[in-house]
């Protein structure tokens, strides 16, 4: 059997963007997940204290959280950035007073030091360079700006995962990645005072098909370079359903999620990562990690 390799998962950020274009119209609908984490991050927002100024929505999808930024901070002005248009037509319905803009993360066309809070919920793990996000968080964001988001760990769909690899060799759900190395991330670029946790959620359902036909509806099925080109036949879906039988409990199929919450600043004028004999240099004190 072969392992999936690095290339496997990457992903086409043109075939994101088709994704979820498909998916804005069905989107709110099976978006039931996405819907409870948004508001648990935004109740994270009542815990810190920010200036009037320009917030951007990172992955703004159908623009809910936009209109609930608006209420919040109400002399601050929203951006709803998504990289989707159609996810931008309907946000456009859902936030009436939010400025819409058609971007990738990676190129935020924005000025330097121009934004006091950037918002992104379930954005991250879209992406295939971190850092090159970060880097534009960082580059935009004013000093002592936040940045506060979302995204899936590790053990995310691991049922699903475990499930297909028994079946073929291809990839079949994104990789995730730990928060302790999203926190390096941040860290690298010169994000000051990360905060990471995580919690973990689980959808049940009564046969494995229903799973997959909400990923798809989300606009989250498998679009990673290592997938299978073709149909999924009968056998190969039969097999994927005997397999993930053995999680069955109180007569429905789990599906897990990790989801990483996490929170940082932009230094400074001076501050930011140290740099000694090629490597960054930060002090224990400017990142937390918490396990739940």
């Amino acid at each position: 059997m072969n392992v999936p390799t690095d290339q496997d998962f990457q992903l086409d950020p043109q075939e994101v963007r088709r994704s979820f274009d498909r998916a804005s119209v069905h989107y709110d609908a099976s978006a039931v997940l996405q819907k409870e984490i948004r508001s648990r991050l935004l109740q994270r927002l009542d815990l810190v204290k920010l200036d009037t100024g320009l917030i951007i929505d990172l992955g703004a999808g159908t623009g809910h959280a936009c209109e609930a930024l608006q209420q919040i901070f109400p002399d601050s002005q929203v951006i709803a950035l998504d990289i989707a248009e159609g996810m931008l037509r309907v946000a456009s319905e859902n936030s009436k007073k939010t400025t819409l803009l058609c971007a990738d993360a990676k190129r935020i066309p924005l000025p330097d030091n121009s934004v006091e809070l950037i918002f992104c919920n379930l954005m991250l793990q879209w992406c295939n360079d971190l850092d090159a996000i970060f880097h534009e968080v960082r580059r935009v964001l004013r000093p002592q700006g936040l940045f506060s988001f979302t995204t899936f760990g590790p053990d995310t769909l691991r049922e699903l995962r475990e499930a297909w690899a028994a079946v073929d060799d291809y990839s079949h759900v994104n990789r995730f990645i730990d928060m302790h190395n999203i926190g390096d991330a941040l860290i690298r670029i010169g994000l000051r005072e990360p905060v990471m946790d995580a919690e973990y959620f689980t959808l049940t359902y009564e046969r494995v098909i229903d799973l997959m036909r909400d990923l798809k509806a989300i606009g989250a099925h498998n679009i990673t370079d290592g997938r299978a080109r073709g149909l999924t036949g009968r056998n190969r879906l039969a097999n994927l359903e005997a397999g993930y039988e053995k999680y069955r409990s109180d007569d429905r199929l789990p599906a897990t999620y990790e989801v990483v919450f996490g929170q940082a600043w932009a230094p400074m004028p001076g501050e930011g990562v140290s740099m000694q004999d090629g490597e960054a240099r930060v002090s224990l004190r400017d990142i937390v990690l918490r396990r739940p």
